[in-house]
């Protein structure tokens, strides 16, 4: 009788340092739906990467908390992949500092991130933003993940994650499976509806974001005063209409039409036409999400249940890797 093929193991996460934005859904939680019956699953929300910037205490608890509803209202199923929070298991924090005595300050120097982060937030340059790509080599590592679905501006922390396992590897022998950046077939990539230059973002100013949970007068304004351009001519142009292009984007992701047939359809419009429709598209969509997130949020004894299970179940497969790392070292066994 035939073995069944075991599935390729995908492992992401997001932080709760804020409602999700379109950005965030269209470039990534969608996507997560779509893996759960090809590949083995595991989602978790990144409260210990949050901290790296200052977070009032009972916000990020309330963030937390409503980042799992917002997981489970957009569809994932408790039952097929690993719903958990990340600080709900202790392992993370025990392989951050086993991997940081295998990796080198030259490495870490060169994270862009931290240069670009250390930029923004220069009143706390903490040692944590600078080895914080080491804690996610841990998240990566410890569940053997093949695949780690990646956005442009992550592909250098899949390949710090790689070279500290292949150096570990190396004088251990075969610990850790070497994580592969994963870019999904169906993807968008939004961009800041003020500055349509540089990526959509939670942290930027609130009109230049949708928020999943924005009300639809929130998402009809914003769209209303997103930054086009002069020409009064929709076209799809990139690098001299990033504007409109984006808009043109968001639409074409939410819908599934054509960016070619959109153009067409909008020719000899005017901007205030695309950003209606592209406003009127995104409150459809979110519509159904922000409703099981309300009943969701009603039942926190559901939430907290799975939140707990979910990390039952990631700690076991956590403490597995932890184990056989730290009898690699020479640890002795407790």
């Amino acid at each position: 009788m035939e073995q069944p093929v075991k599935k390729q193991r995908i492992l992401s996460g997001i932080q709760p340092s804020g409602t999700p934005t379109l950005g965030n859904y269209l470039g990534a939680i969608r996507n997560w739906k779509l893996l759960e019956d090809q590949y083995d699953c595991l989602y978790m929300v990144a409260d210990l990467h949050t901290i790296t910037v200052r977070q009032e205490p009972s916000l990020l608890r309330a963030r937390s908390l409503q980042t799992m509803a917002l997981l489970l209202a957009v569809g994932l199923d408790p039952e097929k992949s690993i719903l958990f929070l990340q600080s709900h298991v202790p392992q993370h924090s025990q392989m951050s500092w086993l991997l940081s005595c295998y990796t080198y300050m030259g490495e870490m120097s060169r994270m862009t991130q931290f240069k670009d982060k250390s930029r923004r937030h220069a009143e706390n340059v903490n040692c944590g933003l600078f080895t914080y790509p080491i804690l996610m080599a841990g998240d990566i590592l410890l569940y053997q993940a093949n695949l780690v679905p990646v956005g442009n501006d992550q592909t250098q922390h899949v390949e710090i994650c790689r070279d500290i396992a292949a150096r570990f590897n190396s004088v251990y022998g075969n610990v850790f499976t070497l994580p592969e950046g994963y870019n999904p077939k169906v993807g968008a990539r939004v961009m800041s509806l003020q500055e349509p230059t540089r990526k959509m973002s939670k942290s930027d100013a609130e009109d230049s974001f949708i928020s999943m949970l924005d009300t639809p007068d929130a998402i009809r304004r914003k769209f209303r005063r997103a930054v086009t351009d002069s020409e009064a001519r929709i076209a799809f142009d990139p690098a001299n209409k990033p504007g409109v292009s984006n808009l043109l984007s968001i639409l074409s992701a939410l819908t599934d039409e054509s960016l070619d047939s959109l153009v067409e359809r909008f020719g000899g419009k005017g901007y205030g036409d695309l950003k209606s429709a592209v406003a009127e598209a995104t409150v459809e969509t979110l519509a159904p999400f922000q409703q099981e997130f309300n009943r969701l949020m009603a039942d926190k004894a559901y939430l907290q249940s799975v939140c707990r299970t979910g990390a039952e179940r990631a700690g076991r497969l956590a403490e597995r890797t932890l184990s056989k790392c730290m009898k690699k070292i020479g640890f002795l066994a407790p």
